[in-house]
């Protein structure tokens, strides 16, 4: 009994539709797992890069020198060098065209900053919602698996005269499998999913703050 029970055995005595579910769950979760994997590497990169931007932009150097030294690659440009190099770029421009209209020009370099801020949020956003489908839809697919399989089991109770326990204990153990495996894939993805979506928001938070402190700058800049 011990040996038609393990979860090798029930798997490979499930029902053609029971299996077809619980290779869609273990595709899920192996793909959700390489998501969440990819998204801590990102996010943890996102983080130290904000940092050793901040560090720099703050240390009272020159913005021409440091917007030519990303326009020249000696650093990826991502996450808040992103934004910067989009708002001092648009900057330099508008203040050859519109002049002394400083307002104008803060303006276009605010729109520019703000482009450049939705595209940095999709880049660290990229995979969350595929982890929040598969943690929302993995208990239901495993739960659709485990009907189907009570199902069959109890239909094939129709061909026998009496009925016992240990008949029907192995078709439901290996129905029930599928919830497991369900659970399985949904729990690791919704909790990488609300952990992600708290750092993209504290990342976004703190994009928008350095926009507003950029700004700021520039507008001091600009009545010097």
């Amino acid at each position: 009994m011990t040996s038609d029970l393990s979860l090798f055995s029930l798997i490979l005595q499930a029902s053609l539709v029971v299996q077809l579910v619980l290779l869609v769950l273990v595709l899920a979760s192996i793909t959700s797992w390489m998501m969440i994997f990819d998204r801590a590497r990102v996010l943890t990169s996102a983080r130290k890069k904000a940092a050793a931007f901040e560090e720099r932009f703050w240390s009272g150097g020159d913005l021409s020198a440091l917007y030519m030294d990303l326009s020249q690659g000696k650093q990826g440009e991502q996450g808040l060098a992103s934004i910067f190099r989009a708002g001092f770029k648009e900057y330099v421009r508008l203040r050859k065209i519109e002049g002394n209209d400083l307002m104008a020009v803060l303006h276009g370099s605010e729109r520019a900053m703000r482009v450049a801020l939705s595209r940095e949020v999709d880049r660290l956003e990229t995979s969350l919602n595929f982890l929040a489908t598969v943690g929302s839809t993995s208990p239901y697919i495993g739960l659709f698996g485990t009907v189907w399989g009570i199902m069959h089991a109890f239909h094939a109770l129709g061909n026998v005269e009496q009925a016992t326990l240990a008949l029907v204990a192995p078709g439901i153990s290996e129905a029930l499998v599928a919830t497991a495996i369900g659970l399985f894939a949904a729990i690791p993805a919704v909790i990488a999913y609300n952990r992600y979506s708290d750092q993209v928001e504290r990342l976004s938070n703190r994009y928008e703050e350095f926009m507003e402190e950029f700004s700021s700058l520039l507008q001091r800049q600009g009545q010097a």
